[in-house]
């Protein structure tokens, strides 16, 4: 195990952000062998942070807005686990992301994740 705990910064409430919001998504199959999705909606906190930022795209047939940020987090978001579970949606600031990747940092002190996560809807 590494010897830097990184979370003590991670609580910080100067760095710290609690108003985040995951929805995680399952998906299991009904008697009537079709998909029900089930959303939960878990309030969580953790460091926000610009990854590419908000760029706007110009194609041949329009333009489109998109966007990214970088959550280090306690909170083990994930980018989804298999069959029965979907990416993560993390509402920020009125705006929702959609977790693309998830770095695990379980070996740093009490152990953090860095999720990026992409804006949704791709806009333009």
């Amino acid at each position: 195990m590494a010897q830097l705990d990184v979370t003590e910064v991670l609580l910080d409430p100067d760095f710290m952000d609690s108003g985040l919001v995951c929805k995680r998504s399952t998906q299991a199959v009904g008697d009537n062998g079709r998909a029900a999705n089930a959303t939960t909606s878990i309030p969580f906190a953790g460091v926000v942070t610009s990854d590419k930022g908000d760029i706007l795209e110009r194609l041949a047939g329009g333009e489109r807005k998109k966007g990214s940020i970088t959550i280090h987090t306690m909170f083990r978001l994930t980018a989804g686990s298999g069959e029965d579970s979907i990416s993560d949606i993390v509402t920020w600031q009125g705006r929702d992301y959609t977790v693309a990747n998830v770095n695990d940092y379980s070996h740093f002190g009490r152990g953090f994740v860095a999720a990026s996560c992409d804006l949704l809807p791709l806009a333009g």
